[in-house]
């Protein structure tokens, strides 16, 4: 592939934010809303952590709800393209599965689409929530969108037939084939995607995996690790269909695909 999409890279999408975008777009910033909607709710405070933040988009929302923001990622080409393309947040790299921030630093850390399920491991998980309680004042929140993996509960036909998506990002037509697989020991939906464009050069293939946590399990650990629960549900959500909108209620929704979580961090342990 071109080396201009630097298709080449470790991860398409992750190392060319612009493409990331394309291939997701998100103009209404639903998820952003959604997760500002859910801190005014249960009234956070202003210092809030976006673990994950990838392109910045989300970030950059709650930054202009009026929240100072700091937004973390392990790839280096997103944090290059938040600062430019979503500014106002503080970018930092960190490693959502354990970071050190400073103890007591932000009122609610937000972790949106999914980022939570790369910590593949309990340890990492683990490592995660430690990681959250330390940088959570004494009642601040965790608020997380994430795949539900009570969803692939008997759905043998998610993992039978290749799912196929198309589009088009500055004149070159990607095509994208992807499948999964569950490891059902390690609770693990993998994913390979293979990648070709209609600019001539080799497909590339590349391999992702996100964590299958089941909402009682989750409930379990955060309870576990110094969070109550104030909501899990299905839906609506940023992702849902139908999709969220200001004046939908949590728990509107059952059997969808994603899992939303606010919980908050205990003052006592």
């Amino acid at each position: 592939m071109t080396s201009t999409t630097g298709t080449t890279a470790r991860n398409l999408l992750t190392d060319n934010p612009e493409l990331y975008e394309a291939r997701f777009p998100d103009p209404d910033r639903r998820a952003g809303r959604w997760a500002e909607d859910c801190l005014r709710r249960h009234g956070a405070g202003p210092r809030v952590l976006d673990a994950g933040c990838g392109t910045g988009r989300d970030a950059a929302h709650l930054h202009g709800a009026g929240r100072r923001v700091t937004g973390t990622d392990l790839s280096e080409e997103m944090l290059g393209y938040a600062r430019t393309h979503h500014p106002g947040p503080v970018y930092v790299r960190a490693d959502l599965r354990r970071f050190e921030l400073g103890r007591d630093a932000f009122d609610a850390v937000v972790c949106l689409d999914s980022a939570l399920l790369y910590c593949h491991t309990n340890d990492q998980l683990v490592g995660f929530l430690s990681s959250c309680r330390r940088a959570l004042v004494p009642g601040g929140l965790l608020v997380a969108e994430m795949r539900n993996g009570a969803y692939f509960l008997g759905r043998t036909g998610l993992l039978d037939t290749p799912s196929v998506d198309r589009f088009t990002w500055q004149g070159t037509a990607y095509r994208s084939t992807t499948r999964l697989t569950v490891d059902r020991t390690a609770q693990l939906l993998r994913r390979t995607r293979t990648w070709s464009a209609d600019d001539g050069s080799d497909a590339v293939e590349q391999r992702s995996a996100w964590r299958l946590l089941f909402p009682q399990e989750l409930r379990y650990v955060l309870a576990a690790h110094g969070f109550e629960v104030l909501e899990l549900h299905d839906g609506p959500g940023p992702r849902t269909e139908p999709a969220w909108h200001e004046g939908r209620l949590p728990g509107a929704a059952t059997d969808a695909d994603r899992l939303h979580l606010v919980a908050r961090r205990a003052t006592r342990r």
